[in-house]
Formats: C-alpha cells, structure tokens, sequence
C-alpha cells in the first residue's frame, strides 16, 4: 500500500512537470510571436528589438538563480562564475540568432528547425570526430532533416507572410541553423564544466551564463549611443502593452528552467527530453490555431514527419537506457 502511495505521489510529480513546462513554454511561444508580428498601438508600430527579449530574459533568470541558490542550495565548491564566459558568448549570440530568425519566418517554421538539433551533432560527429552511427539513428536524422527541408520548400500562406517584418525563408532558417551550431558549443562547454566542477549544480550554471548573457548584452545594446536599447526602452515607454508581454515572456522562461531542473532531477534527461519534444509539437498547433498561422495538409505532413523522426530517437534512447539497467543489475 505504502509503494502504491509512493507510485501515485510520482505520478502526480511527473503530471505537475508536464503542466508546468508545457504552460510556461507554449505561453512563452505565443508571447514571443506576438512581439515578433504585433502592431503596437495607434500608430502601428512594429517592436523591431527582439534581441532585447534575450537581455531581459538574462536579467529576469539572473535574479531567479540567485534567489534560488539563496533559498535553496546547499552545496558548496561549484564552478567559478568566471569558467561561464566562453559558453556566455555562444549562448547570447545563439538564441539572439532564433529570435531575430521571427523577422523573417513564421513561428511554426522557427520552431520546426529548431527541433533538427540532431543533424549538426551527428554531421560534426561523423566528420570531425569519426564517430559511426547506427542505422536506425540515422533513419531519425533522414525524417527530420527531410521533413525540415520540405516545409522550408513549401509555398507559405499570403496570411502568414502578412504578418512577417521582412519575409525571407533563405535567411530565417540559416540564422536558425546557425543559432543551433551556437548551441551545441554551449552545451558541450557546459559539460565541460561540470565535469571538471562535479559539484556545480543547475542553479550555478543558471546564474553564471546568465550572468555573463547579461554583461555581453548590455554592452551589445547600452555601449554606444546608436545601440539598439535605448530603442526598445524608449518603445515600451510609448507602448507599455510591450513592456509588460516582454515581462511575462522572461517569467515564463524562468518558470520553466525550474520544472526542466526538477524533472532532469527527479526522472532523468529523458523524460525532459519527451515532455519538451512534445510541447514543440503543441507550440506548433497552439501557433496555428491561435495566430492564425494556417498550416497546408503537406506542411502538416512534415510537421508530423519531423517529429516521428523525434520521437522514434526518443525511443531508442530509452531502449539503450533499458538495456544499461539490465547490465548493472547483472554485474
């Protein structure tokens, strides 16, 4: 009885994980559209400063993580917050490449690309490192990267083109893939420092790249007179409606980071893995049916194509995990 107690307790955990990292991911999504595609106010202006949303969001997650490791951290010997600086520079350059991506693709298509992390890992896997891959991972590289490449060549809809700065699909989706490359070098540099620093926990990697996204923007958008904040503070002062989307959209994301750090914490990277696959596919229809992004019954196919491609990979880390289980339990 007291097992089945405990069973239940985890699954409300896990229902609890899922809630929280769907809700504040999508709301984070529809957010980040309506800034990129909105006419603000009377005078119909477009807020043309998305960079200045990765700023906010560093200042917003700065403050967060250390309210955190204040509230709740008790280890001790992490990673200096100098180690961050090199991993700082690839993540505000990469995410500022994803957003600025909105100015000239919809949504669903940002998000679409975005979802092909895997074919730049096994590319440079395979030609730098001579790592040799299985068929069957390659079959989920095959679906992703086909269905990417066959959305990206469909015709899209007037409507959505409508509502684009400045419609250019050659340019949205390379800073996309650009922006992916960027991240895959944070990661690895991440993982390069908790491995040197074993005690380094989520909250002190929090804080430090946001630290250091916070100092490279601020001097990216405040360092010279022409910079581009001044422009965006002076924008949400005549369109406080801006401002306050521009907010929650950061509390979302720090929101987020939490439930991500507590299901990686309590059921492993690939749970999270399948709840933030899943909540991209959601995101996508979320987008179509709110925006009034209309997806074509082909576009839907890719969309479809792409993530079967996700979730068969999904698949076969759990059955490689599986089998680690079973290895340990015989030895």
């Amino acid at each position: 009885m007291e097992a089945h107690g405990s069973g239940f307790r985890r699954v409300l955990v896990l229902a609890f994980c899922v809630a929280g990292i769907w809700s504040a991911y999508i709301y984070q999504g529809v957010l980040q559209e309506t800034l990129s595609t909105k006419r603000f106010g009377p005078d119909g202006k477009r807020f043309e400063h998305l960079a200045f949303l990765n700023l906010a969001q560093n200042v917003i997650c700065l403050i967060w993580s250390y309210i955190m490791i204040k509230l709740w951290s008790t280890s001790a010997g992490g990673a200096p917050w100098w180690t961050y600086w090199s991993a700082g520079i690839t993540n505000t350059i990469g995410p500022a490449m994803g957003i600025e991506a909105l100015k000239y693709i919809s949504y669903p298509a940002q998000v679409l690309a975005k979802s092909s992390k895997m074919i730049p890992v096994m590319f440079m896997g395979a030609l730098v490192y001579g790592i040799q891959y299985t068929l069957p991972e390659y079959i989920c590289t095959f679906l992703v990267a086909g269905g990417v490449s066959m959305f990206a060549l469909m015709k899209t809809s007037s409507k959505t083109i409508s509502k684009l700065a400045h419609p250019n699909a050659p340019l949205g989706y390379g800073l996309c893939f650009l922006n992916l490359a960027f991240d895959g070098f944070t990661n690895a540099t991440q993982d390069s420092i908790t491995a040197r620093f074993p005690k380094t926990s989520a909250w002190d990697i929090m804080l430090g790249m946001n630290l250091w996204g916070t100092i490279y923007n601020m001097v990216y958008m405040f360092g010279w007179p022409q910079g581009s904040g001044f422009g965006a503070i002076q924008f949400c002062k005549e369109h406080p409606e801006a401002a306050w989307d521009i907010f929650y959209y950061c509390l979302c994301g720090a929101v987020g980071q939490n439930f991500i750090f507590l299901t990686i914490s309590r059921f492993g990277s690939l749970a999270n893995t399948t709840i933030t696959t899943t909540r991209k596919f959601v995101s996508i229809v979320v987008s179509s049916l709110l925006s009034s992004n209309p997806l074509s019954t082909k576009q839907w196919g890719c969309v479809m194509m792409v993530f079967s491609g996700l979730s068969y990979q999904i698949y076969l880390k759990w059955r490689k995990l599986q089998r680690l289980q079973k290895k340990r339990k015989t030895t």
